[in-house]
């Protein structure tokens, strides 16, 4: 499994993950499309956006690997701002290829592309159990 350096762990001062430290010794958890529902928690909302920022400044534009990206997290954006790379597509597997679709993305998290240093990460905020 690759393990995404640099990636935040989770979104800052709450538990909202965005990482997992280690391979599920039974596989991969299968990233299922979640429906975002308009009465969804402020908080959760928020989640989102942070995790949409943090694939954007990671990856940008460019295909990465599912690796340690939490399954969970994944599955509020899968199908639509995020999108398989390759055809099939493997939704249990850590080596799954994806890529933002960029265009979704702006239309749902405007705030991620007009303001990106609303997200800045906090760099001594490190994990240690990397």
């Amino acid at each position: 499994m690759l393990k995404h350096r640099g990636f935040p762990g989770r979104l800052p001062g709450t538990d909202f993950q965005f990482l997992i430290r280690r391979a599920n010794k039974n596989g991969a958890t299968k990233i299922i499309r979640r429906e975002r529902y308009k009465d969804r928690a402020a908080a959760d909302r928020r989640a989102d956006a942070g995790f949409m920022a943090a694939l954007w400044a990671q990856f940008g534009e460019e295909t990465f690997e599912r690796g340690n990206l939490d399954a969970g997290r994944l599955s509020w954006l899968i199908g639509r701002e995020v999108v398989p790379a390759t055809d099939p597509f493997d939704p249990c597997s850590y080596e799954a290829l994806l890529r933002i679709d960029v265009k979704k993305a702006q239309a749902s998290f405007p705030e991620v592309f007009e303001d990106p240093e609303a997200f800045a990460w906090d760099d001594d905020e490190e994990d240690d159990w990397e």
